[in-house]
């Protein structure tokens, strides 16, 4: 973990003293530049349907950069070069199979996307398309990745 990523894990740390700690997730932000302008890759989740960044749970063995390109490799058949250092975080309440809610943190990498592959693990569970940072901003439910989109 980067010296970044430490700060940042360490500051909600503290900033969770006596209380429930969130739960943690990474993110990729998956980023191309088309006609000079960045846009970015949104899938849909699977259980409603909504815009989201492709994220998922830590994963042994892997860095936490590492996990976030794994997950944006599985969810939305992305390659390319992660950064290991994170843009930013955001938090949402991540429903469980039980119908309980938990929050949770991701932490949120860029990644630029040299290829999309048309056959990934998860191609018939989502959709997935390119969007302008602000558009993508819109459509996302979560404040915190709102931001993170309007700051591209």
């Amino acid at each position: 973990m980067g010296d970044q990523s430490m700060k940042w894990a360490k500051s909600v740390a503290k900033g969770l003293l006596g209380y429930r700690p969130a739960s943690l997730q990474v993110g990729a932000l998956c980023l191309r530049i088309r006609d000079g302008k960045t846009q970015v890759l949104l899938i849909t989740s699977r259980d409603t349907g909504r815009w989201v960044i492709p994220k998922g749970w830590p994963m042994r063995g892997r860095s936490l950069s590492g996990a976030a390109k794994q997950e944006a490799w599985e969810e939305a058949g992305a390659v390319g070069k992660i950064d290991k250092e994170p843009a930013g975080a955001f938090r949402y309440d991540k429903i469980l199979d039980s119908g309980l809610a938990t929050p949770t943190d991701v932490v949120v990498f860029p990644m630029r996307v040299e290829t999309l592959m048309k056959s990934f693990p998860e191609e018939h569970q989502r959709k997935r398309k390119w969007f302008a940072p602000k558009q993508a901003a819109k459509l996302v439910a979560e404040e915190g990745l709102q931001k993170l989109l309007r700051k591209l």
